[in-house]
């Protein structure tokens, strides 16, 4: 039995997800209206827990051997409990995205800019969009209010009402 947006939980749940991690990485969408108001909260909630988690980050010291077999100690960062329990909630209500290699840019250039970067999807919300949002927050005093949606007219064809989710 269908539920919400005229489909099983499966497969809007699919959706959501898919939109979801189209929004984080392109920071705007083109949708129905009623899908556009389903992912608005659920966006909304993932760049909280984002907001609230992002600069939950351990220092640990590394002993490593050099090329002399000696001992070297360096400084590693490692994401603490619970920024890593809300990392791994975002992972699962997104579809992780790999970054799309540049027409212009050297093959090699791109593996040095994106080898070490399992979750480039992850990475960005944690390290960009999270600080930009709370910079946010700190200034307005309040949370919330990441998207908005422009209502764009109806639809040719089947007269659905169209609708530009975005990042604010």
């Amino acid at each position: 039995m269908p539920g919400k947006l005229g489909r099983t939980t499966e497969q809007r749940l699919a959706i959501l997800r898919n939109q979801a991690s189209q929004l984080l990485w392109y920071g705007r969408i083109e949708t129905t209206l009623a899908r556009a108001k389903e992912l608005q909260p659920y966006v909304e909630k993932l760049i909280t827990k984002a907001i609230n988690t992002y600069e939950d980050v351990v220092e640990i010291e590394v002993v490593t051997k050099d090329k002399k077999g000696k001992d070297v100690k360096t400084k590693s960062y490692k994401d603490g409990p619970k920024k890593l329990a809300a990392r791994r909630y975002c992972m699962a209500k997104t579809y992780d995205l790999q970054e799309i290699k540049p027409f212009a840019e050297k093959k090699s250039d791109f593996k040095k800019r994106t080898g070490k970067v399992n979750h480039p999807l992850m990475e960005k919300l944690f390290n960009e969009i999270a600080p930009k949002y709370a910079e946010r927050k700190e200034e307005l005093g309040q949370g919330g209010g990441y998207t908005r949606i422009y209502r764009l007219g109806e639809r040719r064809g089947d007269a659905s009402e169209e609708a530009i989710i975005e990042l604010v």
